[in-house]
């Protein structure tokens, strides 16, 4: 950890932050602490090696008021989210919060549970139904209920319940329709470089204090222990859809395109409890994750809402989410729904006001204000989301990356920019010697800039990463987005001590398990490198013997296509097999057994000879 203190002009903006928002108003830490039952009697949560996973004491520093290296109003938030343990929300339903990024609810039905949103380990989630246990008794899990398709909200499910307890029909496991397509898409398609970015964004190697990782906003970090899944045995299709598991009658209402492609909310009548996933959340969420995703709608997300408070305002009397604590009271409940339904609205229709008046992304994100009655609610703050990065997102939405003016249509890439900039503005010593200038004016974000175009011209300066690093530590010191402070730091990590790779894979055994065939073939097409394949002409069948299901796959022009059609007498190659053999064909095993060849393996060996591995420790800082 650095021992840099907060510049003045950090200092000084900390300051003024006081006197601006409702620090008075403590109803945020009544609501943290209602219905807490106990915790852990050890923080540390460890894999089956011994690997500690997740350890709730390590944000025990987060007390009394806000260090200077600290914004106020995240200091603020990162303490509410950092309590763990489980609590009471009405007698019958029940939270485990603070146990992983995530939150665990558990809804007691007739002889079971109903577990939602078993968070992203088995070690955490396993954890989490202990501590239930050990309050509320061995009651058996009759459900698990996936409310959307992140990762966590299922990656823990193994943990809590076997795929045979599944097989048997003794758990049921409901999520939204089209779930798992859209987890393998985040989880593996762009998961290199999702799962590269997520280690900046949540501050995965970062000391955790107050010059360091105080927390994501959304919820701390994530755990870093085994991802699962086990698919679903009821898709929720339409809103209004009813169920009833364990005497439990739950109402939906489905919510696609919103914080995630495959959502949903739902309401449970025996206890007046609406549960909104992770759409109303106490933070601005994201409409487009630092870590990369598709850009979210805000439009439509904020039409859900509306229609949460029409089909479900008249009667709830809590609501709770897969984040953060609850709303006890209708009146307030319906408020906050409110609010959080006029917060996106807001973004989006202001912004596009502003770019039909000819403003780009990044100017709106200058201009734009938030409405009094949204400035001054905590839940409307930026932790997670920010207003700045989520008005480029909504830009981006409908006009996409070029903002019209043709001198940036096809600029020069980063470190050809750089080159000229430096070079125009009299080399590395006089950009320095800049950014220097900037630096001590408080103008961090000039310096940055600056800094940015010198390392990648002269990335193994010391003096240029030294002030580099300096600059993004008081970006971070003075952010109140806790995945800004996170990605600030972290790049001024990498800076001072090198690359830190990818702390977290996303892409774990047990999800790839649950890849259809046509989602694994499409995981290889995005591996072949286009140029060394240009020149091959393959094709192959390939049947899978516990689908009963064929295969015909070409590579033409660098391009992988299947078909599915019976195998034909003129493939140079049949591979019968199984779908779990294939899995481990496409990482390269072709010599294990449970693999039956007929015609030539040397087209196999020619396909996988042309396939890339993907580059988990890419650089982001330097080029």
């Amino acid at each position: 950890m650095t021992d840099n203190d907060a510049t003045p002009t950090i200092v000084a903006q900390q300051r003024a932050l006081l006197e601006s928002l409702p620090f008075g108003d403590d109803a945020d830490f009544a609501a943290a602490e209602r219905g807490f039952l106990g915790t852990l009697a050890d923080p540390e949560i460890r894999n089956a090696a011994g690997k500690v996973v997740w350890d709730a004491s390590t944000y025990d520093f987060l007390v009394g008021d806000a260090p200077d290296t600290v914004n106020p109003s995240l200091w603020r938030q990162s303490k509410l989210v950092a309590k763990h343990g489980l609590f009471e929300v009405v007698p019958g339903l029940y939270q485990a919060r603070g146990l992983d990024l995530s939150v665990m609810s558990f809804v007691e039905g007739d002889t079971g549970v109903i577990v939602i949103d078993p968070l992203i380990s088995k070690e955490t989630a396993a954890a989490a139904v202990g501590l239930y246990r050990e309050h509320r008794g061995d009651r058996p899990i009759v459900a698990v209920v996936y409310t959307h398709s992140h990762i966590d909200h299922f990656g823990g499910v193994q943990g809590i319940v076997s795929p045979e307890d599944v097989t048997s029909g003794k758990v049921q496991i409901i999520a939204p329709a089209g779930m798992v397509g859209h987890a393998v898409a985040e989880n593996v398609y762009a998961g290199i470089a999702m799962g590269r970015r997520s280690g900046y964004m949540y501050g995965a190697v970062l000391p955790r204090g107050p010059k360091g990782a105080v927390g994501a906003g959304l919820g701390q970090t994530t755990s870093t222990g085994e991802a699962t899944l086990i698919a679903p045995t009821l898709d929720i299709s339409t809103t209004g859809e009813t169920h009833a598991v364990d005497g439990v009658k739950m109402i939906f209402q489905m919510a696609p395109g919103t914080e995630a492609p495959a959502e949903m909310h739902l309401y449970f009548p025996r206890y007046k409890a609406l549960c909104m996933a992770e759409n109303a959340t106490h933070t601005l969420h994201n409409l487009l994750t630092l870590r990369g995703a598709l850009v979210r709608d805000p439009h439509v997300w904020s039409q859900y809402l509306t229609e949460a408070i029409e089909r479900f305002g008249g009667e709830a009397e809590v609501l709770f989410t897969s984040h953060h604590w609850p709303t006890w009271g209708n009146a307030e409940l319906v408020e906050f729904l409110g609010l959080q339904r006029d917060l996106y609205a807001y973004l989006h229709d202001q912004t596009l006001r502003m770019l039909n008046q000819g403003l780009t992304g990044a100017e709106i994100a200058e201009e734009i204000e938030l409405p009094p009655a949204l400035e001054n609610a905590w839940h409307a703050r930026g932790y997670y989301g920010s207003v700045s990065h989520n008005v480029k997102a909504i830009y981006q939405r409908y006009m996409g990356w070029f903002d019209g003016n043709p001198a940036r249509l096809w600029p020069h890439p980063p470190k050809a920019q750089a080159e000229r900039y430096v070079e125009a503005m009299g080399g590395v010593d006089r950009v320095i010697a800049l950014a220097q200038a900037a630096f001590d004016a408080g103008d961090f974000r000039w310096a940055a800039t600056l800094l940015d175009h010198a390392v990648f011209v002269a990335p193994d300066s010391a003096a240029v990463k030294s002030l580099y690093a300096d600059t993004l530590e008081q970006l971070a010191y003075g952010a109140e987005n806790g995945t800004w402070r996170n990605f600030f730091l972290s790049g001024a990590t990498e800076l001072r001590e090198g690359n830190f790779g990818t702390p977290t894979i996303a892409d774990a055994p047990q999800i790839l398990a649950e890849l259809t065939p046509e989602q694994l073939f499409d995981a290889v097409a995005i591996r072949v490198d286009g140029p060394r394949a240009w020149d091959l002409d393959l094709a192959f069948d390939l049947t899978l013997t516990d689908l009963d299901r064929s295969f015909r796959l070409t590579l033409r022009n660098g391009v992988l296509v299947y078909v599915e059609r019976p195998p034909a007498d003129d493939a140079a190659l049949h591979l019968t097999l199984s779908k779990p053999r294939l899995l481990a064909l496409a990482a390269g095993d072709l010599t294990s057994p449970g693999v039956e060849v007929e015609g030539d393996l040397d087209v196999l060996r020619r396909l996988l000879g042309v396939l890339d591995e993907g580059d988990p420790a890419f650089e982001i800082v330097l080029p």
